[in-house]
């Protein structure tokens, strides 16, 4: 089977990003490795544009409209994260935006949808129940009503790619005291793994690929345990960017080729490691964005013992409320 993305466009992406995104820092600390007994690499995307990764596909995928598209605009569903980086880049292109975006999602990233909107004609959020409306059919019928192209949060090529280069600059960066032996990504729909798998396999063929899901929603484990894809109900859990229901049709086959396996993090881990980050290394990082941190610290089932290694994990993005971080970290 062809995968629907190639290293090629991992590195195309990449150039389309230079001067847009920001090549977000690596941390280190004594006190996780201390933790972990491994040499841990934190590719920090809690400080790229919008706060997370996902300005990187979003932005990837507008460069690349055509004209006609762009003076139509764009359509996205999403919890948070991708409504963010679709408006951000829309703006930055020049195109109008219309987000829908889940009643309950954090007041911070609706908030910050709408600002990056302001000013943007034809631009809106509208907000839909996730519990009980399909945002997926939302959006099909926007697009169709209004002649805007549809960008999905995970599940297209051009977002793929664009997330992969999360990898492609952490293994730069990282390089000149070797190659890393394991890479921990979380995930929610596929959209981050699949990309960053792509660029760590083509540059580090020996490396192993393991992706993070909240307890809760493991869909992706159990779609990968059947060989299908599995549908599950919207997962109940603190880590709001991977309450999806399913993997994608075009992230799936990459993760079955290219990944070693998807294992699981409570919600209390999630805040545990919340914590730690915020004592150790001084940063704000959301739920779902410590995903791959928190299976590393807890030695999650499943995961090999990568004690002695040289571990790169993504921290895909620091998008939380205040009030809901500081009660986290109060409970």
């Amino acid at each position: 089977m062809t995968l629907a993305i190639q290293f090629d466009d991992v590195r195309a992406a990449a150039a389309r990003l230079e001067g847009q995104a920001h090549r977000t820092p690596v941390l280190r600390s004594r006190a996780i490795d201390a933790l972990t007994g491994a040499q841990v690499f934190m590719k920090a995307e809690n400080f790229q544009r919008m706060g997370a990764f996902k300005f990187r596909g979003a932005y990837n995928a507008l460069s690349q409209f055509s004209a006609a598209q762009r003076q139509r605009g764009v359509i996205a569903f999403s919890s948070g994260n991708h409504a963010q980086a679709i408006a951000l880049s829309a703006r930055l292109l020049g195109m109008p935006s219309i987000i829908v975006m889940p009643q309950d999602a954090p007041a911070i990233k609706v908030q910050a949808t709408r600002g990056y909107q302001d000013g943007q004609p034809g631009s809106e959020v509208l907000l839909y129940d996730r519990y009980t409306q399909d945002r997926e059919a939302i959006g099909r019928q926007l697009a169709q009503e209004r002649g805007m192209t549809l960008i999905p949060p995970y599940d297209h090529p051009h977002v793929m790619a664009g997330q992969g280069t999360a990898a492609l600059e952490l293994i730069e960066q990282t390089a000149a005291d070797g190659p890393l032996d394991a890479l921990l990504v979380c995930v929610g729909g596929g959209g981050l793994i699949s990309g960053c798998a792509v660029a760590a396999r083509h540059l580090l063929p020996a490396i192993q690929v393991w992706g993070v899901e909240p307890e809760a929603g493991n869909d992706t484990q159990r779609s990968l345990a059947e060989g299908r894809i599995v549908h599950i109900d919207t997962p109940r859990t603190i880590a709001d960017g991977a309450q999806t229901q399913h993997s994608g049709e075009l992230t799936f086959p990459v993760i079955q080729a290219l990944v070693a396996g998807v294992v699981t993090a409570s919600d209390d881990q999630l805040v545990q490691t919340m914590r730690l980050l915020a004592e150790r290394a001084k940063i704000v990082v959301e739920p779902t964005g410590v995903l791959g941190l928190a299976a590393l610290l807890h030695r999650a089932q499943g995961l090999p013992d990568l004690r002695g290694r040289r571990v790169g994990v993504i921290l895909s993005g620091g998008n939380v409320d205040m009030q809901r971080f500081a009660a986290l970290m109060a409970a």
